[in-house]
């Protein structure tokens, strides 16, 4: 699974990689700067000791004379040499002019390659067309100089070097030094930046952690509390956009619940029109067929008008339970919590339905003796009802009828099943159940199992089903412990 670093972490990382460039970046200066000074330091080094060397020496030669390109030089000069070369802490190398070596301070008479020492020749070269006094040539670890000797005519005689080495200077121990407390500095810089950068980083994404929060509990069916935020800055300007965002969600809120409610009491009012023009039709025809065979005189005066009544008192009936029903629905009083014993209630609704004809009903809790929730009594009366009725209805007549009824427990909840051995419900017909106003009857108001989901609900419960054509169908409802 590929790794996708949080905002907040990006934040800390980028802090002490900043950091930590800074730190490349001050090192690396500072020995570039280092190392500059050093070799300004021993290029001015080496440029006193030489001044000095030549000074002497011209002094020297102002008293001994020394022939150009001679390759003889008095002991006097070879003495002074070494005197120049142990005062001055160098070595001394004097070339004649075409580059050949004449003496050294630290000349070994013994050594038979001494004298094929020679200048290189591009260094020789370089010397004789600089129009500088001397010329410096830079190697690893050291620097040598390079200048001519004049007598006291300004004549070249010859060409003294001196081989000056950088390698183990106090300069290069004082950037070690540097260096190693620098390193030491920025490990402890580095520690508290991490811990600046961490805490910094927790502060930064904290705000965005309580708005994203707030946003988690974004719901169009409660009301939603604004964020306050002071400051005016890209957070405040978030917090800003949540707040509107809220605020415009309530709006829509209000609308969509308006537009359901009057869509509801579009559809309820169709409904209850249809439902009072059902029983209203046959009493319209009793009337008029009274109106038509009625007369004072008649013989059956007194028995046709018994059935008449008998027939109107039928529809009225009809009409006071549609009016019920919808009342019922329409204002379902408010529950009377209390702790109930589930066992007990279902026993007596199934009672009930003892007798009915071709159906026999089985009520098992598997060793439950006792089932209690909060809840109310009479509601819930009211779902069972609902469902054993549906499940009766929902077996053909010609078919022998059996209901079952299951009562388990699992560690958080009740689980009761109702199980029919009915018909079942079609495919196109099972996103429809519990829509008020729905039924699959020929008579009734499709409003028992839009009840049956309301209560349940009410009591923080569920209510579902699965069927089967030419099978059956169970309803399933799980009330909390």
């Amino acid at each position: 699974m590929k790794f996708k670093p949080n905002l907040r972490f990006r934040i800390y990382m980028s802090m002490l990689a900043l950091i930590l460039i800074s730190l490349i970046i001050i090192g690396t200066t500072t020995a570039y700067f280092f190392k500059i000074q050093n070799e300004a330091y021993h290029l001015g080094r080496l440029e006193r000791k030489e001044n000095t060397i030549i000074i002497s020496l011209k002094y020297f030669l102002e008293d001994f004379h020394v022939a150009e390109n001679t390759d003889v030089v008095s002991r006097e000069f070879e003495k002074k040499i070494k005197e120049l070369a142990d005062v001055n802490n160098v070595v001394l190398n004097i070339f004649n002019t075409k580059g050949e070596i004449l003496m050294a301070s630290n000349f070994d008479y013994e050594d038979p390659n001494y004298f094929e020492k020679t200048i290189p020749e591009p260094i020789l070269k370089k010397i004789e067309n600089s129009k500088a006094p001397k010329v410096f040539e830079e190697a690893k670890g050291y620097i040598s100089s390079y200048a001519y000797i004049y007598d006291s005519k300004n004549n070249k005689i010859a060409i003294v070097n001196i081989p000056y080495y950088t390698k183990n200077m106090p300069v290069k121990d004082d950037l070690a030094l540097f260096m190693n407390t620098l390193i030491k500095v920025s490990i402890f810089l580095l520690i508290g930046a991490s811990l600046i950068a961490f805490f910094l980083s927790n502060y930064i994404t904290k705000s965005m952690h309580i708005i994203a929060d707030k946003m988690r509990d974004v719901s169009i069916s409660k009301t939603n509390t604004p964020l306050e935020w002071e400051a005016n800055d890209e957070i405040g300007m978030l917090v800003n956009e949540y707040n509107n965002m809220i605020s415009e969600l309530e709006k829509s809120a209000k609308k969509l619940a308006r537009n359901e409610r009057e869509l509801a009491w579009r559809e309820m009012a169709k409904q209850v029109a249809h439902e009072i023009k059902n029983p209203l039709t046959p009493m319209k025809l009793s009337v008029q067929h009274l109106e038509r065979a009625l007369k004072p005189d008649d013989p059956n005066y007194n028995e046709k008008l018994s059935r008449f009544s008998q027939k109107m008192v039928q529809q009225i009936d009809t009409l006071t339970s549609i009016a019920n029903e919808f009342s019922n629905f329409a204002k379902m009083p408010k529950a009377n919590m209390q702790e109930i014993e589930l066992v007990k209630i279902i026993s007596s609704t199934i009672e009930l339905f003892k007798e009915t004809k071709n159906i026999s009903i089985s009520f098992q809790h598997q060793n439950i003796n006792e089932a209690f929730i909060f809840g109310d009594s009479e509601q819930l009366i009211r779902v069972f009802n609902n469902l054993i009725k549906n499940a009766i209805q929902a077996i053909p007549d010609e078919k022998e009828g059996k209901i079952d009824v299951l009562l388990t427990q699992n560690r958080d909840n009740y689980k009761l099943e109702i199980k029919d051995n009915g018909s079942g419900i079609p495919v196109e017909l099972l996103q429809k159940i519990f829509v008020p106003n729905f039924t699959t009857k020929s008579t009734g108001t499709g409003l028992g199992l839009a009840m049956v989901k309301q209560i349940v609900e009410t009591h923080d419960g569920e209510v579902y089903f699965e069927t089967k054509l030419g099978v059956g169908t169970s309803f399933f409802i799980l009330f909390n412990k």
